[in-house]
């Protein structure tokens, strides 16, 4: 039986458009045949653009293809300006509300023949407040945030990459929930030009996908640089790391994990397990960090709407506007301490091991999951990327997370395929 056009992932798609196999209207069109069919259970999409769509795919077919990027149905978090679709960053406030000017990375990605579908839902101001979408494997279960909308949507095969962002582990968890390839890039490396600041000095805008290589095109792109495409590279030696929230992951996620960790060992991968303790009270730095940054970034908003701001919102504020004076200090410090450690294990491995999320996505949809394991990495601004490893006791996907070196993606990317293709856990259509 053929795979519709909606299950190519990016790579395969840029190779059927740029060959003449088929045309970006068709898969645009597919791509629309499948979010019709899906969208009363996933809702993942705030604003869909049908119409727009496919007069964008129509002129990249009426043009050679000279980017891999040409006619591929892209998905957007909104949270990030479009000049022509309403941009409400998750909230009340800014319902059809339209920006003057489109984000950089909608700008590249237009400029190199993208297709924008429309704007996939995110919590609000992408904190904790969660929208509307369920997690595509179990609606009675979170998909995560809080880049929610544009996880739910690749792994629910709407498209095959959408665009997230990332203050604690707003896509690498809920990649980890849905079971797909999420990607959190060195910190600074895409410009935030037009993304809604929840966090400065963490926020960053990232990607998911259903392949390492997807978003290997994608980090060419948003980088605005020549990138060479991804090859499966074997690492030499991994790190295991568990991190202080290790007793807080359940038996099925740390049994899998122990387990995958074994495998590499037998691949002759060499396997270190760092002394963690430089990396203590560095969750708690990350979320003291984050709520001083949206004290400044969403405190004038919610002075000016309280009642149209949501409780988890107002309370980060609150907490922001708590901190002490001496915090900047002290995160300097612990950042140095964490940096002298990563140093040293960067050393004597090329790439970390550690849990993407504590198990399966939880039930329910009132919370997004806790991002414990992803608050170290994203405060030492090091490249993360999740890939599924296998399923829990409920049937929903559990992740590992892969960390590199900063300026490392590319490695990341490669390394990325080696563990895919040797965990071998198939990416399909829910239902």
């Amino acid at each position: 039986m053929p795979v519709s056009f909606n299950q190519l992932d990016l790579a395969q798609a840029a190779t059927g458009i740029a060959g003449g196999e088929f045309t970006s209207v068709e898969l645009v069109t597919a791509c629309l045949e499948r979010i019709h069919s899906r969208e009363d259970q996933v809702n993942a999409w705030v604003y869909l653009a049908p119409e727009q769509a496919l007069a964008q795919a129509k002129a990249c077919d009426e043009r050679p293809a000279s980017t891999p990027m040409h006619g591929i149905p892209v998905g957007v978090k909104d949270i990030i300006d479009t000049v022509d679709m309403p941009t409400c960053y998750g909230s009340k406030i800014y319902e059809n509300h339209y920006p003057r000017k489109d984000a950089e990375c909608i700008r590249l990605l237009k400029q190199s023949g993208a297709v924008i579908m429309g704007k996939t839902v995110s919590t609000e101001f992408a904190f904790y407040a969660p929208g509307k979408t369920a997690n595509p494997h179990n609606p009675r279960h979170t998909p995560g945030g809080s880049s929610s909308g544009s996880a739910a949507a690749v792994a629910d095969f709407h498209v095959p990459v959408a665009l997230g962002t990332q203050t604690s582990g707003s896509i690498i968890r809920p990649a980890a929930f849905n079971g797909i390839i999420g990607y959190k890039p060195t910190y600074d490396s895409y410009s935030l030009a037009g993304v809604h600041p929840l966090a400065p000095k963490l926020d960053t805008l990232g990607a998911f996908s259903r392949s390492p290589e997807d978003l290997c095109i994608l980090h060419g792109v948003l980088s605005n640089q020549a990138v060479s495409p991804t090859k499966a590279a074997r690492p030499d030696a991994v790190a295991f790391i568990r991190t202080p929230a290790w007793a807080e992951a359940d038996e099925v996620m740390q049994n899998a994990l122990c387990r995958f960790v074994e495998k590499l060992k037998e691949q002759g991968i060499n396997v270190i397990e760092p002394d963690e303790s430089p990396l203590a009270g560095l969750m708690e730095t990350q979320q003291t960090c984050l709520a001083q940054g949206a004290a400044e970034s969403l405190g004038p908003v919610v002075d000016a709407h309280p009642d149209k701001v949501r409780e988890q919102t107002r309370d980060l504020v609150e907490e922001g506007r708590a901190v002490a004076k001496t915090f900047d200090e002290k995160r300097r410090d612990a950042l140095s301490r964490a940096n002298r450690f990563m140093a040293e294990v960067f050393t004597r491995a090329e790439l970390i091991i550690t849990p993407s999320a504590p198990g399966e996505a939880p039930p329910g949809l009132a919370n997004t999951g806790n991002p414990m394991f992803n608050r170290i990495w994203t405060f030492l601004q090091t490249p993360c990327l999740n890939i599924p490893l296998t399923k829990g006791s409920n049937g929903l996907p559990i992740g590992v997370q892969l960390v590199c070196a900063k300026q490392r993606d590319v490695k990341l990317f490669s390394c990325a395929s080696y563990m895919q293709n040797l965990i071998g856990y198939n990416i399909e259509p829910p239902w």
